[in-house]
């Protein structure tokens, strides 16, 4: 079976990567990569890596009918454009926060409301590893974003053991490389600014906390810095449990290897790196560049777990996982085109 795919937005650095991973994808073919910017150019002048590639950027507005169409847009163009792309293709899978989000009232609170609010309902959120239900023959997939699968992942095993209740409090404090801004990141993200610094960004009020609190049931406080790497986030989440056997007394290192093999036996694109021998000792997100895997990892001390995750922002908190979702869409072995191992050793990944 060969399904055809369009990835509008193709010239960022998630564009970049979903046509990397589609064109060595053994069930998609790339028909159509969108952009105004470079329409008429050939892929490979945007992104040096994809030089073999025979597609040129065409503009969005003349789309393609297809079975699958990759949204790597920044936040509201998906909203504006939904009933087009619907129209073009079986499947939207948008990579941007425009479907994440449930209702239209958290839209009013955490973003500048929605365009398409008819559309929430229809919308799967997409981050696999905390359930595949609805994903199969969904009509728009809603890809999670990148710091908010790292935390969430870190997250979700002391939740599923009811050890983190909704009243439990919890730190969550991002180290994130400069592909978060995008191809286009403006001055913070020129290498002379960037180089060297551990530089606080966001330091309350991320929106991904909107996405943490509706999935997983918590309230947290949430804090990103920019650190001097390409790719990447790193998730250290302190947190304090009082549910399950925390009530009884301290929680012990066996339970929470329990609690994460629970969660975590079963999953593709998983590994638990927590506290064993040689230098990458915990999640690092240089062990993980260039794949869709996450790691993750925990640490206890007394009545607090400080938990860890690491991925590839670009890869597993973008393009990796969008595709892994559309996988799940149609029916597809989950892991198809995504068996990318990581690199070592790497500079900044």
């Amino acid at each position: 079976m060969t399904l055809t795919a369009s990835v509008v937005g193709a010239s960022g650095f998630a564009g970049g990567e979903l046509l990397r991973l589609l064109t060595a994808h053994p069930e998609f073919e790339v028909v159509q990569a969108t952009s105004r910017q470079y329409e008429n150019r050939t892929v490979g002048y945007v992104h040096p890596n994809l030089r073999e590639l025979d597609l040129r950027f065409s503009a969005p507005d003349d789309l393609d009918a297809v079975d699958a169409l990759f949204a790597a847009t920044p936040h509201g163009v998906s909203m504006e454009n939904v009933e087009a792309y619907l129209d073009a293709a079986d499947t939207l899978v948008d990579l941007s926060a425009d479907f994440r989000l449930g209702s239209e009232a958290a839209y009013d609170q955490w973003y500048d409301g929605h365009t398409a609010p008819a559309y929430l309902d229809r919308a799967v959120y997409a981050l696999p590893e905390l359930g595949r239900e609805g994903l199969d023959g969904a009509d728009i997939v809603a890809s999670g974003g990148c710091n908010a699968t790292a935390t969430m992942l870190a997250l979700k095993p002391l939740v599923d053991a009811g050890l983190l209740t909704p009243d439990d409090q919890v730190v969550a404090d991002l180290k994130v490389g400069s592909s978060e801004g995008g191809a286009g990141g403006g001055p913070a993200s020129s290498h002379p600014e960037r180089s060297g610094v551990v530089r606080p960004y966001a330091p309350t009020g991320h929106r991904h906390e909107a996405e943490i609190e509706e999935q997983l049931g918590l309230s947290l406080s949430f804090s990103v810095h920019a650190v001097d790497m390409v790719r990447g986030a790193a998730a250290t989440c302190h947190t304090f449990p009082t549910g399950g056997k925390a009530a009884e007394g301290e929680i012990e290192t066996p339970d929470l290897w329990s609690a994460y093999r629970d969660a975590y036996e079963d999953e593709p694109f998983v590994r638990l790196v927590a506290g064993g021998g040689g230098v990458y000792r915990y999640p690092e997100p240089k062990s993980v560049a260039g794949t869709n895997l996450a790691e993750v990892g925990f640490a206890a001390d007394g009545d607090r777990v400080v938990a860890f995750a690491a991925i590839d922002n670009v890869m597993k908190g973008a393009a990796g996982q969008a595709v892994h979702a559309a996988n799940l869409a149609f029916g597809l072995d989950e892991t198809a085109g995504l068996n990318q191992l990581g690199l070592h050793p790497v500079g900044s990944p």
